[in-house]
């Protein structure tokens, strides 16, 4: 009957050790689906035009400073009127396998000088979001206006902040092509992961942000 007994606590703190017999089920789960990069803030949509862009269902789990972190930051500079600062990326999406990352982050822009309408880029297309909006196939850009009782002085004057998405490959020719598949992918992923900043911020209306990407070019 000892000898039962010494078994059975034996095996009960074998269990602890493997947290609850799951074998880890508590244990953060490696993000290695579309679905789970950028902290979960991707939309199905943007999980979808993920995979298409980069080509592959399955991605590296890679720790990057993550959406509080980011919005974080956003509080801190806005406090500080510190609109050269610069951070960790908000997330970054590796490919098992492939040639093409993407990078995405979050910071404060200056003015309407930083803005790219009216300059001479051909290969850059424009959409209807926020402040602005535009990409090519190298890297996409959403300037937003924020109004938050978060963002010091926002309320008389909008925070301004600028989401990006780059795209590093080893070579040029490894770069998705840019094309209005391509265009649409970078836009659709962008808007995702910026609605859930300007969410968390409290952004008044979603520092106009629709609910959906818009994938209409300006002309």
């Amino acid at each position: 009957m000892g000898r039962t007994r010494t078994s059975v606590i034996a095996g009960l703190a074998l269990c602890l050790l493997l947290t609850a017999c799951g074998g880890g089920e508590d244990e953060e789960q490696p993000r290695v689906t579309a679905a789970r990069q950028c902290d979960d803030t991707l939309s199905p949509d943007a999980a979808k035009a993920l995979e298409s862009v980069l080509g592959t269902e399955k991605f590296q789990s890679v720790t990057s400073s993550g959406l509080q972190q980011s919005v974080r930051d956003l509080i801190g500079d806005q406090e500080k009127s510190d609109s050269w600062a610069s951070h960790p990326a908000m997330c970054e999406i590796a490919p098992a396998e492939g040639k093409t990352d993407l990078r995405i982050e979050f910071n404060l822009y200056h003015g309407d000088e930083d803005l790219y309408a009216g300059k001479k880029l051909p290969a850059r297309h424009f959409y209807g979001m926020g402040r602005e909006a535009s990409t090519d196939n190298k890297t996409a850009y959403l300037f937003l206006e924020c109004s938050s009782p978060q963002l010091k002085g926002s309320g008389e004057v909008p925070a301004r902040i600028k989401g990006m998405l780059q795209a590093r490959a080893t070579r040029d020719d490894s770069l998705p092509p840019n094309t209005a598949a391509t265009r649409q992918a970078y836009v659709t992923i962008l808007h995702s992961v910026s609605l859930a900043v300007v969410k968390k911020l409290g952004c008044e209306n979603d520092a106009a942000l629709p609910g959906k990407p818009v994938l209409t070019e300006r002309k």
